[in-house]
């Protein structure tokens, strides 16, 4: 029997719903038994696991997990709610959420919502009351796989077939990017950065800002023409979902401004750089989806605790020959996680800086490219004084 409990939340009306028992399907044809929260819909989606504590409601607005069904190791999830002002971005992204044990009655005094009824509201499934440890290790052994979240009585056959008749999209970063310009205005900047929107971060946003930039954000199927219009002291290429490889159009635009603009890339922007010198990709048998991933800075030898959500690499071999120096590797696997091109005045990390500026290595990364914009603008108007 379905039970329904309404409550009040800072003035605004939720209802809490247990006791709906749904199930998930895995492409393997395991099946999971469960309670369903959030929205009720059926979905498909690829199931990654996220080892992250907190930061639920960033995953569920940040579009690297467009069609993603996100699984938590933390067994605990909804404790604190949601909060209007933490999400990454306008929209939300993930398909479903997949936790050991959901809590419905956050205690947070920022908290606007609970976690159940903005997943509903977004059309975001939830299942709770599953052996999530016993998921992820058949993820973490087998690698990310399709499955579906849906009701109990829904046959296991047909929901294997519809699994395996589903494809993933090859246009994610269409469906997550903006639609219009927007732009991002501080007073007195120093520059002006382009940002491609492949699913943009607003915490990406607010970094630059910070640094004194105007930040213009646009459609990630620019042309050169359209965002030369905005005489851009520089170009940052965002992280955003899907295979690299499907955006040969980005590719040729980061291409075409190499030598002329900084170029700065992070998570996927890392990896549509590196396909424009010609190097290659890979998916990964499950990806790094997590805030704890150790990774070394070979210029000062320090090891950096960062943030990454990423499902495909970059093959070692293939580097080689592009002219780029890394100079970020991952402690756990050897990953190429950053590289620069001094000579061209490109840069680009795989994980995502730190959204917090505790410390100097939490913004280096940004400070570095904004050292190479101010160095590149400086040599530009040089060259307009001596003539």
């Amino acid at each position: 029997m379905d039970l329904i409990n309404v409550q009040y939340l800072k003035g605004r009306l939720y209802t809490r719903r247990f006791n709906l028992k749904r199930k998930l399907v895995l492409e393997n044809g395991r099946v999971f038994y469960g309670k369903g929260f959030g929205s009720f819909d059926t979905k498909i989606a690829e199931i990654i696991f996220n080892t992250s504590m907190v930061g639920y409601q960033e995953m569920m607005s940040d579009a690297s997990y467009c069609e993603q069904i996100v699984l938590m190791t933390y067994p605990l999830i909804g404790n604190y709610g949601v909060c209007d002002e933490d999400n990454e971005s306008r929209y939300t992204y993930i398909s479903g959420l997949i936790v050991r044990e959901y809590n419905d009655e956050p205690s947070n005094f920022r908290a606007t919502d609970s976690l159940g009824t903005e997943m509903k509201e977004k059309n975001v499934v939830g299942l709770c009351n599953v052996d999530t440890r016993a998921i992820t290790r058949i993820i973490r052994d087998q690698g990310s796989m399709k499955g579906m979240i849906c009701d109990m009585d829904f046959d296991d056959k047909k929901a294997l077939k519809l699994i395996k008749d589903y494809k993933v999209s090859k246009t994610m970063i269409a469906k997550v990017s903006t639609k219009k310009t927007w732009i991002v205005r501080i007073q007195n900047p120093l520059f002006t950065i382009v940002a491609l929107d492949c699913g943009m971060r607003l915490s990406s946003v607010k970094k630059l800002t910070n640094h004194k930039c105007t930040v213009v954000v646009m459609p990630h199927n620019s042309t050169k023409e359209e965002i030369l219009k905005y005489k851009p002291d520089g170009l940052f290429i965002s992280d955003g979902p899907g295979d690299p490889v499907d955006n040969i159009d980005i590719i040729s635009l980061i291409s075409s401004f190499k030598g002329e603009l900084p170029i700065f890339g992070i998570g996927i922007g890392f990896l549509l750089i590196a396909l424009s010198y010609g190097a290659k990709t890979y998916k990964m048998v499950n990806g790094h989806h997590g805030v704890n991933y150790p990774v070394l800075c070979i210029e000062d030898m320090k090891i950096e605790i960062t943030s990454q959500n990423h499902s495909y690499a970059i093959v070692d071999e293939s580097i080689d020959k592009t002219g780029l120096d890394i100079t970020h590797v991952n402690l756990i696997n050897n990953e190429i996680e950053g590289f620069v091109d001094k000579e061209l005045n490109i840069l680009a990390v795989h994980f995502h800086p730190n959204s917090y500026e505790k410390t100097d290595d939490d913004i280096k990364i940004y400070k570095n490219y904004i050292r190479l914009v101010e160095k590149v603008k400086g040599v530009k108007n040089a060259k307009k004084k001596r003539y």
